[in-house]
């Protein structure tokens, strides 16, 4: 019987998401894919540097064992298959144990998450996050000079979501756009018991929450050695909490933390939740929050049209 990957938390990424290929990219885009193509070759022997999502990849391939794999991270690559070597000899050399991958030199690649059945894709190129995104996938383009922070929390993976536009839908972001703040606390605390649509990153969180679960019960009755910790880090105040809070809990999704932070900075609370990564649709809070840690920008939602 052919092999699946049902079940697993399946984590697509490109090849400049997971290693440092910022300087072999300069060169393709101020040349051709052949110059490209030839300095990836010439450094076959070279491992790339780790790259924006790297420490996120490893701490998630830690949840397998030698009894069960519960995560599966393909690389899902613009690159040639050539290239694509480099690839997969850095991530030996790094000691990742990643088995699949699929190169399409030049042509978008978002297709494959379909039969990958990709929980989460990420990608340093806008055309190709939006693509997945209109699919149906969580997608993210990556910060690729984001701050790095590699060694924090070994154990534990931490990942911080925006509400509106990223877990939720930007129902409530319409209002606000629309009519300004006064508005849109007004139309969620009418609204504070009725549940938001679900935004891009409700699967991506509902699949975190059953890979501890499974992680937890294949321990035998004890806590499995990874775990993982979220965050919901919004711009929301009170009383338009409220909603969010029924929202999750309407899901039976649990948050390890919630940040309802009323226009203060983002970047100065997840400086100390130190995630591995932050997802956020507003441009204006992932340029700050890259400076403190790993982020990527979910290009969904009103504040992204015409972009």
């Amino acid at each position: 019987m052919p092999k699946t990957l049902e079940g697993q938390l399946v984590v697509a990424i490109s090849s400049r998401a997971l290693f440092d290929f910022e300087e072999e990219n300069k060169v393709f885009e101020e040349s051709d894919d052949r110059a490209y193509m030839k300095l990836q070759l010439d450094r076959m022997e070279k491992p790339a540097r780790p790259g924006v999502a790297f420490p996120l990849v490893k701490k998630l391939l830690a949840f397998n064992t030698n009894k069960e794999k519960l995560v599966e991270v393909v690389i899902l690559s613009r690159n040639d298959p050539v290239s694509g070597l480099r690839v997969f000899r850095s991530a030996q050399a790094a000691g990742l144990l990643l088995e699949r991958g699929v190169f399409t030199r030049g042509r978008t690649p978002f297709q494959y998450l379909r039969p990958l059945g990709a929980s989460l894709f990420l990608s340093a190129l806008e055309s190709d996050v939006r693509s997945a995104l209109n699919a149906g996938f969580p997608a993210a383009r990556v910060y690729a000079n984001s701050a790095m922070a590699a060694e924090k929390h070994p154990l534990e993976v931490r990942i911080a979501f925006d509400g509106d536009a990223v877990l939720f839908s930007d129902e409530a972001e319409q209002v606000y756009q629309a009519e300004g703040m006064d508005a849109f606390q007004r139309h969620e605390t009418e609204h504070a018991a009725d549940p938001l649509p679900p935004g891009p990153f409700k699967p991506l969180l509902e699949a975190l929450q059953r890979l501890q679960s499974t992680a937890d019960m294949d321990g035998e009755g004890q806590l499995a050695p990874m775990r993982i910790r979220t965050a919901l880090v919004t711009a929301r105040s009170a009383p338009a909490h409220e909603r969010a809070i029924r929202t999750l809990m309407q899901w039976n999704i649990n948050l390890d933390e919630a940040m309802f932070l009323g226009g203060l900075e983002k970047a100065d609370f997840l400086r100390e939740f130190e995630p591995d990564f932050f997802f956020d649709d507003q441009t204006r809070y992932c340029d700050t929050a890259s400076q403190v840690g790993p982020t990527g920008h979910v290009v969904s939602g009103i504040v992204n049209e015409g972009q």
